[in-house]
């Protein structure tokens, strides 16, 4: 197969959502779709002791809550599919935006009953402003909800988005019998009870057939009939061009839970869905068609299998193909690394590949050579742009609580920070260590991480600081910048790269602080040198 026809394969997408709108029972339902695996796991369920295939930490299984993003390949329909499932929970939500610079299209999940929610609305605009391809699933049509025509209108106005259904439903809750698949042009009723194994599906091609009328009752027929009517006369056609240049959302409505609308929304995906898109770096737009390959490191996970004490970096491969064992340009270090088993990824599974290629994600073996942000090339001195990194919203000191695993400890913090999950800063005046995080619930899952993978124990302590800032002095040598040394010692910290940050304790301290040194820049965010 021809290097043009490698990339035509690939589909690499995210799964967004606010917590428990069904994102992880999603990924898992495409995987049983795709034909992964045989059976579904359930992500909250005694009854099912199989976890869920993407959840593959243990705090993720206890808490039925997705924390880290996850990497899944399938192959369906003579594509290569790449699923990254990312968290819902607004505490990981650096993870996520991190992840969204790795995806070339997104399906956005959605609850039937809650409709449209919070951190659904921050995750689609950090889509719509990188113009990223979006599908909507609305998810858990087999419960009680609002009005499809509302969930459509309540998607537009709160999430800013022009909606084209090509899927409907018949009924809701007790009354749901099945989809209309307008993309298609025919009925699926559907049968059985099962939630795990797939159920055969009855298809209509004709709504004017009578056995579809004697199984669903005239009433139901009727009703799909006026609102297809409607369908056509409100919403666009849809068009392929408008939704690849992030114009138009196609929606589809279904029940991840229990396999309804699940393989319309995966065949329609494969047909439309854009093939591996150019990436923006700060010296020029580099496309994946491209001889020379080039990729870059959005995401750093240790210890993915517990009985090996391993680091993987991920890389998303942009241009060219990535080999194994060749040597490729680490463009922050400025040496060449060669990687003798890079994986592909099947949730915690992993295999070593050949070769990659453009919209494929690898895993690295890291020894600690990777950050966040990295670029691997062939030569070219290239920086991919858009990795967003955040200033903390918490502040807590960490303590050792067991003297004698201090070395542990140590390395235990260190691999985390190196991931992403939060920051660490060493305050200047006494040295003590003090981890900032996006939500409060990275506490826990630091705690967790640092007792079952590095045997260490730690405690937090509150530090009551409003802002991390990060200095940049006009002149290192000024008195102004001297004086702002001295007088804002206590506050002063160094970050991991060793660069100086203010930690502010209210926001009326941080303004009395720039108005009194104009000539000291504070930036909420470490990246104002690159």
């Amino acid at each position: 197969m021809s290097f043009t026809q490698e990339i035509r394969q690939r589909r690499t997408f995210g799964i967004i959502s606010h917590p428990d709108a069904g994102k992880t029972t999603l990924t898992e339902k495409l995987l049983l779709f795709g034909g992964a695996i045989q059976e579904a796991g359930a992500v909250k369920s005694n009854k099912i002791k199989k976890g869920a295939t993407s959840d593959f930490m243990e705090i993720e299984r206890q808490r039925g809550i997705s924390v880290a993003t996850s990497v899944l390949a399938f192959r369906y329909k003579d594509r290569k599919i790449n699923i990254l499932d990312t968290p819902g929970h607004k505490d990981f939500a650096e993870d996520t935006f991190r992840t969204l610079t790795a995806v070339d299209s997104v399906i956005v999940v959605i609850d039937v009953a809650k409709g449209v929610e919070e951190q659904t609305e921050k995750l689609v605009s950090v889509c719509r402003m990188r113009n990223i391809p979006m599908i909507v699933f609305i998810n858990k049509l087999d419960r009680e909800g609002k009005d499809a025509f509302d969930l459509l209108d309540e998607v537009e106005q709160k999430l800013g988005l022009h909606v084209c259904p090509l899927s409907f439903p018949i009924g809701m809750g007790y009354d749901f019998q099945g989809i209309y698949n307008i993309y298609e042009g025919n009925v699926k009723l559907f049968s059985g009870g099962s939630k795990k194994k797939l159920e055969e599906t009855l298809e209509f091609e004709d709504l004017q057939d009578p056995e579809l009328e004697n199984r669903i009752g005239s009433p139901a027929l009727n009703s799909l009939k006026e609102n297809l009517e409607l369908v056509t006369g409100v919403y666009p056609q849809f068009s392929r061009e408008a939704y690849l240049s992030g114009e138009l959302q196609p929606v589809f409505f279904g029940s991840a839970l229990n396999n309804f609308g699940v393989q319309e929304l995966l065949d329609c995906f494969v047909q439309i869905a854009p093939d591996p898109r150019p990436k923006k770096a700060e010296e020029r737009l580099v496309k994946p068609e491209e001889e020379q390959m080039s990729g870059f490191v959005f995401k750093i996970h240790a210890n993915m299998d517990p009985k090996h004490r391993d680091r993987l970096a991920f890389v998303k491969i942009v241009s060219g193909t990535f080999e194994r064992n060749k040597p490729y340009l680490h463009v922050r270090l400025g040496k060449n690394l060669k990687f003798s088993s890079p994986n592909a990824f099947f949730a915690e599974k992993k295999e070593i590949v050949d070769r990659s290629y453009p919209g494929d994600i690898v895993g690295l073996h890291d020894t600690g050579h990777f950050k966040i942000g990295d670029t691997l090339t062939e030569g070219e001195e290239l920086h991919y742009k858009g990795i967003p990194s955040f200033s903390p919203e918490h502040f807590r000191y960490i303590n050792n609580a067991d003297p004698m695993k201090s070395k542990q400890l140590a390395k235990g913090i260190d691999q985390l920070m190196d991931e992403g999950v939060a920051q660490l800063f060493t305050l200047e005046l006494n040295g003590r260590k003090v981890i900032g995080t996006v939500g409060a619930l990275q506490y826990e899952v630091i705690q967790y991480r640092l007792e079952h993978e590095y045997g260490a124990k730690c405690t937090y302590e509150n530090f009551p600081v409003h802002k991390a800032c990060w200095v940049e002095p006009q002149d290192p040598n000024n008195e102004e910048y001297q004086e702002f040394l001295r007088v804002k010692q206590k506050f002063l910290a160094r970050d991991k790269r060793g660069q100086l940050v203010f930690l502010a304790d209210s926001a009326f301290s941080l303004q009395m602080t720039q108005d009194k040194y104009p000539s000291v820049k504070l930036h909420f965010t470490s990246e104002f040198d690159t």
